[in-house]
């Protein structure tokens, strides 16, 4: 069933206040605003539009423009306010998908840290002290968070990947052209990607072939070539022990654990030397190409050098002021060495439907950035960086946790294989259960912190069937209790959240009593496990329904 296009609004923007992470924003719509919207997206559900994202809420990362929210690629003195969408935007809001703001960024999208931005350093969404990745952090936060379904980020160096990996959620990269660049700042324009976050690998993929198309005002946009079939046993690459190296502790054992999994479930698993795609990764901030960097947005730091320190942020600027330098024949040596790199790496993955890597190498804290900005971005795009340099696409999904922080391990194969790898990763990830809460465990409620602990992600507002009675118990701290009754029952609000398979069985065998676990029908027709209240605890409880709900209750006190 359709989730409703308003209360995914409303959830939304009540989800951005329960969490209050400001540095996530550089420009937010009002709800109002947004609720006008919905309502009209509501309005052509009524009237038979098929829309695809009807009742899903998108943030964009803000170097992709959206009609009536100013783009300022996180650098206040580039601002400037396009009357229309970006390509990418345009189709999601044809499919029915709300904007809720513009996100912030390493500026100019130059950076896989996420600290780089005078709107503030996006903070990780497990844990505050440690970075959220870059450039597109707020997007992939904003995910993770459970504020947007999906979020759109750009990828030229893994901006699309690294935070997914540090955010437990998905960052699906396009092959490069398959999502029309029309109305986004450029950070390299011959390599830069749109990409998407999502919780859910099916979602990720839906949101990346709506934008996909090819857009007359983009020269360099193109239709998808032909598919990748995957054989019944795939094979995929892994990298040898010495490219592991280096990585947090507990990290390639996490990778390890992933590439067993992936064999458990058919595939071949090949140990492969990616020594040259690493050397071609390093050639994108340490060869010519940099000099892209400088053709997008070099004109407007030179014009404003006195802003380097404050409104500028200084390493970005370094990057990109060095890509003045390069010369012509400089660019054409890199550009036959990238050749030379490229078709090593084609030879040594010859056989192999795809390439398994970690995503990245360590998580660091924020004051590990500061102290080293530059070497520690270097470590993070360790196997991210060549991807766009040689016409790969890529994909980032979870992998489980090291330490209570998220992992996560990434797909890439060749130009159009987009589906294959889909298709590869879907047998990675860990089976799911999903779960009814209706009182202190709600978004902003004060034991929601639990399911969030336990890997829970929400999917949807949703209401139950008109079949029961909710009663307000006297626990610490306060919950309703949910009953079915054989009559006179109502539909009551709620909300329906994912939990892994494990954290769903450490959820559940904590719930104290009187709460139990039982089936709860929803208004839709279908099923699913959520919370019920002992009959003993009923007793002498205040009957609430007619609130409609537990949120509803509580404003009324």
């Amino acid at each position: 069933m359709t989730p409703d296009p308003i209360a995914a609004v409303e959830l939304a923007f009540d989800r951005i206040d329960a969490v209050f992470r400001p540095e996530i924003w550089v420009t937010r719509r009002f709800r109002e605003e947004a609720l006008c919207e919905a309502k009209d997206v509501a309005a052509r559900l009524a009237a038979g539009e098929d829309l695809p994202l009807a009742g899903r809420v998108i943030a964009v990362k803000d170097n992709i423009d959206v009609a009536g929210l100013p783009t300022t690629a996180a650098a206040p003195s580039y601002l400037y306010r396009p009357e229309s969408d970006a390509t990418a935007v345009a189709r999601l809001r044809a499919a029915g998908a709300v904007v809720l703001g513009k996100t912030n960024l390493d500026q100019f999208a130059t950076g896989l840290v996420g600290t780089r931005s005078p709107y503030g350093a996006v903070r990780n969404a497990w844990d505050p002290a440690r970075i959220s990745g870059g450039s597109s952090a707020g997007s992939a936060v904003a995910v993770a968070l459970g504020i947007a379904d999906a979020a759109l980020g750009t990828d030229t160096a893994g901006s699309g990947r690294v935070p997914a990996a540090l955010n437990g959620i998905v960052g699906v990269k396009p092959t490069k052209g398959l999502v029309p660049l029309t109305g986004v700042v450029p950070a390299c324009y011959t390599l830069d990607c749109v990409t998407v976050f999502a919780r859910d690998l099916a979602l990720g993929r839906l949101v990346a072939d709506l934008m996909s198309g090819v857009d007359a005002a983009d020269p360099l946009s193109r239709k998808a070539g032909a598919e990748m079939v995957l054989p019944p046993r795939p094979r995929v690459a892994v990298p040898t022990a010495e490219h592991l190296a280096d990585m947090a502790p507990g990290w390639r054992e996490a990778f390890e654990a992933a590439a067993a999994s992936l064999a458990a479930s058919g595939v071949e698993i090949v140990e492969v030397d990616i020594a040259p795609l690493l050397e071609a990764a390093k050639m994108l901030y340490g060869g010519a190409f940099v000099a892209e960097r400088y053709a997008a947005v070099g004109a407007h730091i030179e014009a404003h050098r006195d802003l380097i320190g404050s409104e500028l942020d200084p390493t970005v600027a370094a990057i990109i002021l060095a890509g003045a330098m390069p010369s012509a024949a400089q660019w054409a040596a890199d550009t036959a060495t990238l050749a030379r790199l490229g078709g090593a790496g084609r030879t040594l993955l010859d056989g192999c439907d795809a390439l398994l890597t970690p995503t990245t190498t360590c998580h660091p804290t924020l004051d590990e950035v500061a102290a080293d900005p530059v070497g520690v971005n270097s470590r993070l795009g360790r196997f991210t960086n060549f991807a766009n340099l040689l016409d790969l696409a890529s994909l980032a999904v979870p992998a489980g946790f090291v330490d209570g922080l998220p992992f996560g391990v990434m797909f890439t194969g060749p130009a159009f294989s987009d589906r294959a790898l889909a298709e590869l990763a879907s047998r990675l990830l860990a089976p799911s259960l999903e779960l009814f809460v209706v009182g202190a465990h709600l978004s902003g409620q004060p034991l929601n912190k639990e399911l969030v602990r336990a890997g829970g992600t929400l999917v949807r507002p949703a209401r139950t069937a008109a079949a029961y009675r909710l009663r307000a118990l006297a626990t610490t701290p306060p919950k309703p209790g949910l009953v079915r009754v054989p009559a006179g029952g109502e539909s009551v609000e709620g909300e329906v959240w994912r939990l892994p398979a494990a954290g769903f069985g450490t959820f559940v065998a904590a719930v104290p009593p009187p709460m139990v676990i039982g089936t709860v029908e929803l208004a839709d027709g279908g099923s699913v496990p959520g919370f019920l209240a002992e009959p003993w605890a009923l007793e002498g409880a205040e009957d609430i329904t007619a609130f409609g709900g537990w949120r509803n209750y509580l404003a009324s006190r």
